[in-house]
């Protein structure tokens, strides 16, 4: 009998709000940082390792399984909602900082021109 490990409700509630504020499916998320940290050296042997922070944590806990999640990885997700809480309640009123603004969010896997 394969006995599923239990996990702290704490966890449980921050991995469903992980998920909500992280509204930016894995690949996608991973595409957009690749765009956003291409330079010169930026496509290596593995291009993962360039990916900008906080974005390649993210991905990293988007691509794990509850059970798997490290203390390491609750704390990406703690800092991640903050983060996306934080920029969305500080949304600019208009034109090239509004651009700033969505990027940043995306950088964290947040669109907040995707539907909830």
């Amino acid at each position: 009998m394969v006995r599923e490990k239990r996990l702290d409700p704490e966890v449980e509630v921050l991995w469903e709000d992980f998920h909500a504020e992280v509204n930016v499916p894995s690949e996608q998320l991973r595409q957009w940082l690749l765009t956003r940290g291409s330079g010169e050296e930026a496509f290596g042997p593995n291009p993962d390792l360039n990916l900008p922070e906080p974005g390649r944590q993210i991905l990293a806990v988007l691509r794990k399984r509850k059970v798997d999640l490290t203390p390491e990885d609750i704390e990406v997700m703690r800092d991640a909602i903050e983060q996306i809480r934080t920029l969305t309640a500080a949304r600019p009123q208009r034109g090239n900082a509004d651009d700033e603004w969505r990027h940043s969010l995306l950088d964290l896997g947040h669109d907040p021109l995707a539907e909830r």
